[in-house]
C-alpha cells in the first residue's frame, strides 16, 4: 500500500511538540482588529494545543499514527 499523504493545509497550521502533542495558532488575529480589545488580541497571539476532541482529526490530516 502507498503511504498516506499529509494534508498540505494541515501541515501549514499544525506543528508537533517534542512530546507528540499537536500545537496550533489561534484564529481571528488577521484583520478587523480595531473592535477587538488589546487583551483579546494579545491572548490570540499565543499558540495552544489542539483540543482532545479535535486531536484525532488533526492526526489523520497530518498522517500521524
Amino acid at each position: 500500500m502507498p503511504k498516506m499523504k499529509t494534508n498540505s493545509g494541515a501541515k501549514k497550521r499544525y506543528a508537533l511538540t517534542g512530546t507528540g502533542k499537536i500545537k496550533r495558532e489561534h484564529a481571528y488575529k488577521s484583520h478587523i482588529l480595531t473592535k477587538k480589545s488589546t487583551k483579546r488580541k494579545r491572548n490570540l497571539g499565543y499558540s495552544t494545543l489542539v483540543s482532545k476532541a479535535d486531536e484525532k482529526n488533526a492526526r489523520y490530516l497530518m498522517a500521524i499514527k
